[in-house]
């Protein structure tokens, strides 16, 4: 950065660590937290401290070097060290919309939410109409016959080798088939 009228410099203790940079470089990102530290009455507004000469601020000093650096070099990256939910909570506190974060480092910055939405997007059961439910319980079919063995025990059966977290029974199912095919695999090689 050249120096000009904005060149003057301004301290900014995030965290216990301290950052100097140039006024002129806060003012690129208008309308952020950084930004109003240029402005005349940021002294009462912020932690002040004008013994130091230092704006004081109790956040992430880690993840602060990457916002600092954004205002810098007009590029946001993302710490890989850093899991998704601290820098999305930061960049929201110093004023910084998240789709800024660069290409590269966008999968990294979104693979909690994309987890977070995959997990949501399992459905839950719907609830059985009481109706039904009671039908059910009572071994009975709609016409009020009773229902068949098998008709009893298919739920049951169905969850026990398609659902291995149903019951303790289809655990140990599940793991035998899989012993079954790992021991068939190996056999063959």
């Amino acid at each position: 950065m050249g120096k000009n009228e904005d060149s003057d410099k301004i301290v900014i203790n995030v965290g216990g660590i301290r950052h100097e940079t140039y006024r002129s470089t806060l003012k690129t990102l208008p309308g952020t937290r950084l930004s109003w530290l240029t402005e005349p009455d940021a002294f009462s507004n912020f932690d002040y401290d004008p013994k130091t000469d230092e704006f004081f601020f109790d956040r992430h000093p880690q993840v602060f070097a990457y916002v600092l650096n954004y205002y810098r070099t007009g590029k946001l990256h993302c710490p890989a060290d850093v899991c998704g939910p601290l820098y999305e909570e930061e960049l929201a506190f110093w004023g910084i919309d998240e789709t800024d974060v660069e290409a590269c480092c966008w999968m990294n910055y979104r693979q909690h939410r994309d987890a977070e939405e995959a997990l949501d997007s399992f459905e839950t059961p719907e609830p059985e109409e009481e109706e039904d439910g009671d039908l059910k319980r009572l071994c009975l079919q709609e016409d009020g016959r009773k229902l068949g063995w098998w008709k009893r025990c298919q739920p049951k059966v169905w969850a026990l080798f398609e659902d291995p977290y149903s019951s303790k029974y289809a655990r140990v199912m599940y793991a035998q088939a899989f012993s079954i095919c790992a021991l068939s695999a190996a056999w063959k090689h």
